[in-house]
């Protein structure tokens, strides 16, 4: 059943908006982190007492506040992280190897059975400081690419975006530039280039230029390109920066943007060789056309 909040928001009268430089062939990309931006789902992480084993959940938010210092300082010095995909930190944040018995009973993904649950709840308690931007993406039609740390299939983060679609809450499903849950071992196969000690960070900073270099094959190498990257993590944040300058620097005559919503907050950045411009968007500004 459809939400009352998204049956309203899909009967707003609205038309959709050519891209800003569409008379000049320019298209408008957007990639979007999806934790805490583009909603806030209760996945939890897990963190182990180092002598005990015992283990302590924690929300995406807590985690990305304290996954620096966990084991080495603060509250959560004698815990540390595990890697294990089926038991450790993370394994919400995987695909789970499920049975016959366990499909033909209708047991879905974590992903999935989070999207669920979130969407049991009022609008304003998960959709993310992004989301009116990512609305916006969708029912314009804008190619965009989804960068996770996630490690789900492909097709699994589809899924839970066909439920959006399915619940209202979006009126069709993206026009896909890329997919790209960096944690997903095929997706990290084609990032890492043979490294073994590539960050998350890193990973997403491929998956941007990877995004980048799709839009120009798909969309043809013009000049009035505007791309634009939505996370939520400081950490991440300087790295894309960091990864759209050099890409500036590769396409000097394309504008390039970085949207950091730690906290809720809504900061707009543009990225020019050597500098950048920071414009911090009102709350009550719905996000719309923020670089198209």
């Amino acid at each position: 059943m459809r939400s009352k909040n998204a049956q309203l928001e899909l009967g707003i009268e609205r038309s959709r908006e050519q891209d800003r430089n569409y008379n000049k062939g320019g298209r408008s990309f957007y990639f979007f982190d999806f934790d805490d931006n583009i909603a806030i789902l209760s996945t939890a992480t897990y963190i182990f007492h180092k002598y005990t084993g015992k283990e302590l959940e924690l929300s995406t938010r807590e985690f990305g506040e304290h996954s620096g210092s966990v084991g080495r300082s603060g509250p959560y010095k004698d815990y540390e992280i595990r890697f294990d995909d089926a038991t450790g930190s993370f394994r919400n944040f995987r695909d789970r190897d499920m049975s016959l018995v366990e499909r033909l009973l209708g047991k879905k993904q974590p992903f999935i059975e989070d999207l669920i649950h979130a969407l049991g709840h009022a609008d304003y308690h998960w959709k993310g400081p992004s989301w009116n931007c990512f609305y916006h993406a969708v029912f314009n039609r804008r190619p965009l690419s989804l960068i996770t740390a996630r490690g789900h299939k492909p097709q699994t983060l589809k899924a839970g975006i066909r439920l959006l679609v399915n619940e209202g809450h979006i009126p069709h499903e993206p026009n896909y530039l890329g997919l790209y849950p960096v944690n997903c071992p095929e997706t990290r196969k084609a990032l890492i280039q043979g490294r073994s000690d590539i960050s998350v960070a890193e990973m997403k900073q491929s998956a941007i230029r990877a995004s980048v270099e799709q839009a120009f094959e798909t969309y043809g190498l013009n000049e009035h390109h505007r791309f634009g990257m939505s996370d939520d993590d400081p950490r991440n944040v300087e790295l894309i920066i960091d990864e759209m300058t050099r890409l500036k620097r590769r396409f000097p005559r394309n504008s390039f943007f970085v949207f950091n919503t730690h906290k809720g907050q809504f900061l707009r950045r543009e990225v020019f060789d050597g500098r950048t411009e920071d414009k911090v968007v009102p709350s009550q500004f719905h996000q719309l056309s923020l670089f198209d």
